[in-house]
């Protein structure tokens, strides 16, 4: 992505706040004519979680691997896919953390209406559930990453003289 660093923090906090943004004045608008914010659900702070404890899981068999703990060979191909989905995971979790907490911000301004106390609990551990899905992207992705002098870590030892 950048000079093979991968996914920065910087990237997550930037993608938060322009989702946020956008999403705030769009829910500005929605505000405005009338309608109130939409329904938030337990269940899907749960699945943010559990999508999480997948990308940690996944990412799982390629540390053991580069730390040389594996009991099974680890495809190439495997450890690419893994690296992807952490990445996605972690942009994922900014976007969604951006979204609502424009939610949040707009329930926390108008929480003398009634129901908004008991979104805003369910928007918070939405956000919750975001900033975990990031936070598990990251880390899979950290244990993506091939450090070393050995040949993947971009040695030319072995290779053609130049």
């Amino acid at each position: 992505m950048n000079d093979g660093r991968g996914v920065r923090w910087s990237l997550l906090a930037m993608v938060a706040l322009v989702v946020g943004v956008v999403s705030w004045v769009g829910w500005r608008f929605w505000l405005a004519s009338g309608h109130l914010l939409g329904g938030a659900s337990w269940v899907s702070a749960v699945l943010l979680v559990v999508m999480a404890a997948l990308v940690i899981g996944a990412g799982l068999p390629v540390r053991r691997f580069l730390r040389g703990r594996a009991t099974k060979p680890l495809s190439p191909i495997r450890a690419a896919r893994t690296l992807v989905l952490a990445q996605a995971a972690a942009l994922t979790g900014s976007a969604v953390l951006g979204w609502y907490a424009a939610q949040v911000a707009h329930a926390v301004a108008e929480i003398d209406l009634p129901g908004y106390r008991s979104v805003l609990w369910r928007l918070l551990a939405l956000c919750v559930g975001a900033v975990v899905l990031a936070v598990a992207g990251m880390v899979t992705q950290a244990w993506c990453r091939v450090d070393g002098d050995g040949p993947a870590a971009g040695d030319d030892q072995g290779g053609a003289p130049a």
